[in-house]
């Protein structure tokens, strides 16, 4: 292929693109790109950071430090790298992700963080808590979503003694409900992690340029010699915003995944199609294959018309959690409910069905109807005529 595509980004979705398509991936990170998903399994010690890495690019990628992008120069068509170095692209692809979210708390200002404070979104943050993790360190994970529960079952499987604060009135409040999260809750309290919800952190204290505890808005203070802030991310769109492309939450890209400018793309965390950021595995694969496609077709390129996104959470170690999360599961007047609750177990099973179709659905525990049930909502199909009760069997009523 003669034509020259650069990649910024080696996360999900550029070493995804990078697989399939002879690029020049610029990639900030000292390490080849690796499955963020098993994250919490390198920071737990199950895995070495190794065995996380993904397949090997099609051509050599530029990683480091130096391979940051810092500015695209779209009238001449080159990116700048923090070396000094020009790359020159004929179609440019922002793969560059999403960063964490830093909450303004009291004694947290500006980019560097006391010693102890850490985000958990690369691997060089899981292996800098790594190094810290010992049995009877005090932990306190700031943030009860997918990410702050991952770390606080990997903290607690190091010997860390872990308290999980979470502003809202459950864990994971974006994906369960409320039977679904107390499952949980207990689960994450069977292996020692103590949780706090309704809980508003509002300060960190230091000494010395390390942090000491983390401070309650209600007065109370938890000790601590690790913080972890799970807190959410957001699109970088830094790069974008100074290159002049339109923005609104991320990159605004059409069904082409090009951005205003037609010799750029984004794709993953950073890109916004249709008005959704996505901020999830399965869809930053789904573009990356389409844009393979769209920059390599001769006549009628494909189209990407949004990805029917399942968040899934599975994690090793002595008490294993597997979760699934889809669509809405929160019923509207009219829809058909179907649970099944385990509580010995901590499974627990429920779809919403509309109609004749699936519409959303929560599952925790035993996931062996999952995979049918996932193809049934992704593919929006028609269920078959049986009872609704047979969706929650092993077989997902395939049988």
């Amino acid at each position: 292929m003669s034509t020259r595509i650069v990649v910024v980004g080696g996360g999900t979705a550029g070493a995804r693109l990078a697989q399939r398509l002879p690029v020049t991936l610029l990639g900030e990170e000292p390490h080849a790109p690796y499955n963020r998903l098993l994250l919490a399994d390198v920071l737990a010690g199950r895995y070495g950071p190794e065995v996380i890495a993904l397949p090997a690019a099609r051509e050599p990628a530029r990683l480091g430090a130096g391979a940051r992008a810092v500015r695209i120069d779209r009238a001449a068509r080159t990116v700048e790298c923090a070396d000094g170095s020009l790359v020159p692209y004929d179609r440019l692809v922002l793969a560059t992700g999403a960063a964490p979210v830093l909450p303004p708390l009291r004694g947290l200002r500006g980019a560097q963080l006391p010693t102890g404070v850490h985000p958990f979104r690369t691997l060089d943050d899981c292996l800098a808590l790594r190094e810290l993790v010992r049995p009877g360190v005090r932990a306190v994970v700031v943030g009860g979503g997918l990410l702050g529960v991952s770390a606080a079952r990997a903290l607690a499987a190091g010997g860390a003694e872990v308290m999980l604060t979470q502003q809202g009135e459950r864990l994971m409040e974006r994906q369960l409900d409320d039977e679904a999260a107390t499952l949980l809750r207990t689960h994450l309290t069977d292996l020692g992690v103590e949780v706090h919800t309704e809980c508003r952190v509002s300060g960190l204290r230091q000494q010395h340029g390390a942090v000491t505890a983390v401070e309650l808005a209600d007065g109370f203070v938890l000790d601590a010699q690790i913080v972890v802030l799970a807190c959410g991310v957001r699109p970088r769109v830094a790069l974008a915003r100074e290159a002049g492309l339109a923005l609104r939450t991320g990159v605004v890209v059409d069904d082409e995944l090009r951005t205003s400018d037609p010799y750029i793309h984004a794709i993953g965390d950073c890109a916004e199609h249709a008005g959704r950021v996505y901020g999830l595995a399965g869809p930053a694969l789904e573009q990356a294959d389409v844009l393979a496609e769209v920059l390599t077709a001769e006549a009628d390129a494909p189209r990407y018309t949004g990805t029917r996104a399942l968040t899934r959470l599975t994690l090793g170690g002595a008490q294993p959690l597997d979760l699934a999360a889809f669509g809405e599961a929160t019923p509207l007047p009219g829809d058909d409910v179907v649970r099944l609750t385990d509580a010995t177990r901590g499974a627990y099973r429920k779809v919403v069905v509309r109609g004749d179709r699936l519409v959303g659905g929560v599952l925790l525990g035993d996931l062996g109807a999952v995979g049918t049930l996932a193809r049934a909502w992704e593919g929006d199909e028609a269920l078959p005529d049986a009872p609704l009760l047979h969706l929650l069997t092993h077989d997902g009523g395939s049988s």
